[in-house]
């Protein structure tokens, strides 16, 4: 494992395994990746673990036969290069679908509610007691929300939406869905983007989605409207969505991702109408450990010969 996860998930490994964990919890150094392909059976890696091409390249005669990933995202893994390497790769979905959903409404929430503000103001001391104008956000109740990437995280999102504020769902994604409720498909992105009250994005990471949220997709968007990042940092074009907060060309943002997390520039940093989480999208106990037990059965499955539960 390269990271230490829940001791319930790590008991469930050392049950069928000889288990090494790492102690550290910071990304895998170029190092440790080469020594867990050499010298591991399986790895359990996670986001920031990057197995690009050259680390497989680096070890032709690996030892490791899965990367049984602690997440759904594996866009730190090259898929096509651990496939030639002969190295499969598993994943985590559905176990981060509701906690992801929550934070999104957390950070919508608190956008739009200018939350983070008002905190700040309080515990700084500087709060003068309540009057009729004092951080006047934006009502959630009845707006519209743009969803993009219609998929299982995006979907829950969506219903949370509608059935929890009664807001107008509309969504972008490649193909038209078959929902439970009542969804509006936009004909692209900037038609969606300037045409809702709160943006949020819910695709998977990768080369296709890096900067869809750009310069063009953020001038499209209503002045009053919120951008909410729950995918990947690189989803969206930072330096782009610095410069729209700084001049006000929208109404805020919330980012539980950050472009070179954990990097956060500054000039982010900085700003009063955007709301900072630490990637805390599943920091939830128990879906810490359904993710980390879908890990060990996918290692289960893996070694007993039979299909992976969860390939990718």
């Amino acid at each position: 494992m390269s990271r230490p996860l829940p001791e319930t998930v790590q008991a469930a490994a050392r049950a069928r395994f000889e288990l090494t964990v790492r102690p550290e919890t910071g990304p895998l150094s170029r190092d440790e990746m080469l020594t867990s392909l050499r010298e591991y059976d399986a790895v359990v890696p996670t986001l920031g673990d990057l197995y690009d091409a050259e680390i497989f390249e680096a070890v032709p005669d690996a030892r490791c036969r899965l990367l049984a990933n602690f997440g759904v995202g594996y866009n730190h893994i090259d898929t096509d290069a651990a496939k030639a390497a002969g190295i499969a790769v598993s994943n985590t979905p559905g176990a981060v679908t509701d906690a992801t959903a929550d934070t999104a409404m957390t950070l919508m929430l608190m956008s739009a509610r200018r939350a983070g503000e008002g905190e700040r103001i309080v515990r700084a001391g500087t709060w003068e007691g309540w009057h009729p104008t004092q951080l006047l956000g934006m009502h959630l109740s009845g707006k519209t929300v743009g969803i993009v990437g219609m998929g299982r995280i995006g979907q829950a999102i969506a219903r949370r939406c509608h059935f929890g504020f009664g807001m107008q769902v509309a969504y972008h994604s490649r193909s038209e869905k078959q929902l439970d409720f009542p969804a509006t498909r936009a004909d692209s992105l900037l038609v969606l983007a300037g045409q809702v009250d709160v943006l949020v994005t819910a695709v998977p990471g990768g080369a296709e989605t890096n900067h869809l949220i750009n310069a063009e997709v953020l001038a499209a968007m209503q002045p009053h409207a919120h951008l909410i990042n729950i995918a990947r940092g690189n989803v969206v074009q930072e330096n782009a969505l610095i410069e729209a907060l700084q001049q006000r060309r929208i109404g805020g943002a919330g980012l539980d991702v950050y472009e070179f997390e954990p990097e956060v520039p500054d000039a982010l940093k900085a700003l009063e109408n955007v709301v900072l989480l630490p990637h805390i999208g599943t920091a939830a106990l128990e879906v810490r450990e359904d993710m980390g037990l879908m890990s060990v059965n996918n290692l289960i499955a893996f070694f007993d010969g039979n299909p992976l539960p969860n390939a990718v």
